[in-house]
């Protein structure tokens, strides 16, 4: 996914490996130790562009890394380079679910998900890119292949997708992580739709009692309270007495002990009578 083979001849080699995550390169140097006994050597190298740290991993040639590259998959049996990935490595769904980990630490990326939800692999063999997706797809992970600047991109923005991936490679303390954010993206929104729906509501309601304090204003102008019917006047008055209550708190101010719906028939008689008056 991210490293070069260097052909040194008479069937010697020399495998190095480039990742910016330092615990990547430590697991590296560990495995090809515990596994195959083979000592490496890391390096360490500040980019100049990203301005982040590159770790290079140094696996020079001695006795077994040819054996150890053959495992890997990496070379053939007649220690040729290999194109394809070979069936014995993917076989089963646990040996799948490692080269996968192992594809996603060597050449994986996943963004901050307070941002966005995205989750991609670059490589510059197409076939691996294939691979990639195919493999996913067995495991029912939708993913999308594109091409950018030359390197083929295997991704991911679907949340729940992303979610069940972290949780099949085993990357459990992100997916925790990953949950956490989710969760309170989704409480905030819940938090915001309500915010915004009182806000609006409250709105109304100003709004409305606004205009009929200038209903009343009007009527009050124009020919006095006391020409209104009792049921009218008696809103009015609790209109005055409560600018900023809603139609259902008017209608239980005082002893008028009325529905919202029958405030709001009061108060749309009291509009009518201040539009009389105004024609």
């Amino acid at each position: 996914m991210d490293g070069n083979l260097h052909l040194l001849g008479n069937s010697r080699f020399a495998l190095h490996l480039t990742t910016e995550n330092a615990a990547a390169a430590r697991k590296c140097l560990r495995l090809i130790s515990d596994l195959y006994k083979l000592s490496g050597k890391v390096t360490i190298r500040r980019s100049k562009l990203s301005k982040t740290n590159n770790y290079l991993v140094f696996v020079n040639w001695q006795s077994g890394l040819g054996q150890a590259l053959n495992e890997l998959g990496i070379l053939d049996d007649s220690l040729n380079l290999r194109q394809d990935v070979p069936g014995r490595l993917i076989k089963r769904d646990c040996c799948a679910l490692s080269y996968l980990r192992g594809l996603f630490l060597g050449g994986g990326f996943i963004s901050d998900p307070k941002s966005q939800y995205h989750l991609e692999f670059t490589s510059d063999n197409l076939f691996l890119a294939q691979t990639i997706s195919d493999l996913l797809k067995r495991f029912d992970l939708g993913s999308k292949h594109t091409e950018r600047r030359e390197h083929q991109i295997i991704y991911m923005k679907q949340a729940q997708t992303i979610f069940d991936f972290l949780g099949l490679i085993g990357a459990n303390a992100a997916l925790l992580k990953c949950e956490d954010v989710r969760i309170l993206k989704s409480v905030r929104s819940s938090v915001n739709r309500v915010v915004n729906c009182d806000t609006a509501n409250l709105n109304k309601v100003v709004e409305a009692a606004l205009d009929q304090l200038s209903d009343i204003a009007k009527i009050d102008e124009a020919v006095g309270l006391h020409e209104l019917p009792l049921a009218l006047r008696e809103i009015a008055e609790a209109r005055i007495a409560n600018p900023q209550a809603s139609l259902k708190e008017l209608g239980e101010a005082g002893e008028l002990g009325l529905t919202k719906s029958a405030a709001y028939h009061r108060v749309r008689r009291l509009k009518e009578f201040a539009d009389k008056l105004v024609g």
